[in-house]
């Protein structure tokens, strides 16, 4: 009998060109505030991880994207909707990228995509926007993806 996927799990997508990954911003509605991180969602009901990953890259980024390899798995203290986390490395099939939407009610009147970057793996993160040097979430995801790559 097969597991069921968790509920509690952020499947995200570490989209790398050219020696960058792609970060969107996330801007909350009721207090306009913006923070950076990897695209990513909720499984859904059928779906294996790939798939979730690649649906939830198109959605938050307009890219179709291949699924190369799981990257990361780890455990967040600092996020009680996600405390698990699966980073999948993923390139780009086609597309540009450009803020996507959440389709799901229980997102989409909580905060909006307002922008994408390009982040520069072989930038010193000292050099990084405080938003995301600040961040207790992205910053040490983006460190350890960066030693994975070997950045």
């Amino acid at each position: 009998m097969e597991t069921p996927p968790r509920r509690d799990t952020r499947y995200q997508g570490a989209i790398v060109r050219e020696h960058s990954i792609l970060l969107i911003q996330h801007c909350e509605l009721a207090t306009d505030r913006r923070y950076w991180l990897l695209p990513g969602g909720r499984i859904e009901t059928g779906e294996t991880e790939e798939e979730c990953v690649a649906r939830e890259m198109h959605e938050e980024t307009h890219l179709r994207v291949g699924v190369e390899r799981l990257l990361v798995a780890c455990k967040t203290a600092v996020d009680a909707f996600y405390p698990w986390r699966k980073t999948y490395l993923c390139h780009i099939i086609e597309g540009e990228a450009a803020p996507g939407e959440e389709p799901e009610p229980e997102h989409y009147t909580l905060y909006s995509i307002s922008d994408v970057r390009w982040l520069d793996l072989r930038d010193d993160p000292s050099t990084w926007d405080t938003l995301i040097v600040s961040d207790d979430i992205t910053y040490p995801e983006l460190l350890e993806i960066r030693r994975l790559l070997r950045y």
